[in-house]
């Protein structure tokens, strides 16, 4: 069943895509994601929450994505298999339903180890690849993991996430693939700062016709200082920074400027890969830069369908 969501509606109709990441807060404050919401409402066509980011307790991403449906705006839930076994991944996925959540995106998760209960035992009961497998079962078969049917239909957009960079670099498409196969409409992707190998990475998924199977979303992350342009060089798995960026930031006079100017070469140059249909923005903790971002890309107004 077609979940009728605005992020499907727009990429169902070639259109290129935006959707922007919103972190909930620490805590059960449901202004902070209005305030968020409504500062980039008009810049994207979804909205992200995040679910318990690198092991850090928020607000769940569940109650976040309610409370931007009711605002009028298309969230899109994120939901991990690390905190979860496969009976309250179900259930959550039958609770959003419930609320009118329409898009899914299925995550193994980081584990614990990053966050701030490292102490806290993880879960993992199944994997990201199984967990879109079973939300494509209820959505078309009606029926949970164990057989039983659903009470009522299933409508959900299903997302999935692909790292281009990650080693072995030669196995990233079959995993793809997977994913794709097990049920995945969209793909939201790490960030992208090295477009080369970006570029050759599409021209594999193209080459095996993966992109006329789903819809695949770019990562991009804004850059607004070179300290965490080096952190994330250094210490983020999969985010692979040429030296060269990190150079021409530290040349710069106004960082800030400057990294927003590298983020819209990069939006440019994915634009116009093949098989790319659209972006996804990750400025979390940054959230009011992605209006301006997405009007200096050439990328507003967002199509109204």
């Amino acid at each position: 069943m077609k979940a009728g969501t605005n992020l499907e509606k727009v990429l169902e109709a070639d259109q290129f895509a935006v959707t922007a990441e919103i972190g909930p807060p620490k805590g059960g404050s449901s202004k902070a994601i209005e305030t968020k919401g409504e500062a980039i409402r008009h810049a994207a066509d979804a909205f992200n929450v995040t679910d318990n980011q690198t092991a850090v307790v928020r607000m769940s991403s569940l109650a976040a994505c309610g409370i931007l449906k009711r605002m009028g705006l298309d969230p899109v839930m994120q939901m991990l298999c690390r905190d979860r076994n496969r009976i309250m991944l179900q259930s959550d996925i039958c609770g959003a339903v419930a609320l009118g959540i329409g898009n899914l995106l299925c995550l193994t998760g980081d584990h614990v180890k990053f966050g701030n209960h490292p102490e806290a035992k993880v879960v993992f009961d199944i994997d990201s690849v199984q967990l879109i497998a079973a939300v494509k079962t209820m959505r078309e078969e009606g029926k949970f993991i164990s057989g039983e049917e659903v009470a009522g239909p299933v409508p959900m957009f299903i997302g999935a996430v692909e790292n281009p960079y990650a080693d072995p670099f030669e196995y990233r498409t079959a995993r793809l693939s997977k994913k794709v196969k097990a049920g995945a409409d969209f793909i939201q992707t790490q960030a992208v700062y090295d477009v080369p190998r970006f570029a050759e990475w599409m021209k594999e998924i193209c080459a095996e016709g993966i992109d006329r199977r789903t819809h695949i979303l770019a990562g991009i992350i804004p850059v607004k200082a070179v300290g965490m342009a080096r952190y994330m060089r250094d210490y983020v798995s999969g985010v692979e920074i040429p030296d060269a960026m990190i150079k021409r930031l530290e040349k710069a006079k106004d960082v800030r400027e400057e990294g927003i100017k590298v983020i819209l070469e990069i939006i440019e140059e994915v634009k116009v890969i093949p098989g790319v249909h659209g972006i996804h923005v990750q400025a979390v903790g940054w959230e009011e830069i992605v209006p301006e971002i997405i009007e200096r890309a050439g990328l507003l107004p967002r199509p109204a369908l």
